[in-house]
């Protein structure tokens, strides 16, 4: 299992399960061998290959990126369950999601086709977005340097996106965090921030976290396998 979110207000961790095809609710305390106490599974979910997750606590909802799609399930929903919306995009592939509620934004890392390829972007959709949507932003572009396949967290105080890129693990001058303000750049926009890169100690940067209270950057990193923490106040 790859991904997995807590939910603060609501105290429960939620965690995709790929082999089961299911997205699994844990109760905050749990300890040991528990069940979970709900499960989202079966025919009518849609759900086919699920690695990431985010949790909307504000509007009670549970997203799941499922490559060309979005599905958006009740954040109780329990069982055999149908998505209450699905978001696609025709010609961008759908990867990593994060809910804004603040500005009522869904925070979209992912790719855009071409006729030669396929572009890295990161994109803002309408949080309440059905069907086939256009982006209503987009970041993307060789000096943006965001990569469509980032793990990424969001400061919604902000309007920040911070992801992953993860460049050759033996050196380290392609592999960084990036910051993006999602909330007011477009096109070909430049990081405003970036923690590694030439020098730096990262290698594979995966996982990537917020710690406000205490204005930390938390990056977890495959190759050094290691977690590390970065006080970084100008971004909170």
């Amino acid at each position: 299992m790859h991904g997995i979110r807590y939910d603060a207000m609501h105290d429960e961790f939620i965690v995709p399960n790929q082999f089961a095809q299911a997205i699994l609710v844990f109760a905050g305390d749990s300890e040991g061998e528990v069940p979970p106490v709900r499960i989202i599974q079966g025919s009518d979910t849609m759900l086919q290959d699920p690695d990431r997750v985010d949790v909307d606590p504000v509007n009670n909802e549970i997203l799941i990126p499922e490559d060309d799609k979005i599905l958006v399930f009740p954040r109780e929903a329990n069982g055999n369950v149908a998505p209450i919306r699905v978001l696609t995009s025709a010609g961008n592939n759908l990867g990593e999601v994060n809910t804004d509620p603040v500005r009522n934004l869904l925070v979209v890392g992912g790719y855009t086709r071409n006729r030669g390829g396929r572009d890295h972007a990161l994109m803002t959709f309408d949080r309440t977005a059905h069907g086939d949507v256009e982006p209503r932003t987009m970041i993307s572009g060789p000096n943006s340097r965001f990569h469509g396949s980032a793990r990424m967290t969001i400061n919604t105080n902000r309007g920040l996106a911070f992801a992953t890129v993860r460049g050759n693990q033996v050196a380290s001058d392609e592999s960084f965090v990036g910051v993006w303000n999602y909330a007011e750049d477009e096109g070909d926009a430049p990081p405003l921030y970036t923690i590694g890169g030439p020098g730096g100690m990262l290698r594979q940067p995966r996982g990537v976290t917020l710690d406000p209270m205490n204005k930390t950057l938390i990056v977890s990193d495959k190759y050094l396998n290691a977690v590390i923490s970065y006080y970084f106040p100008e971004v909170f």
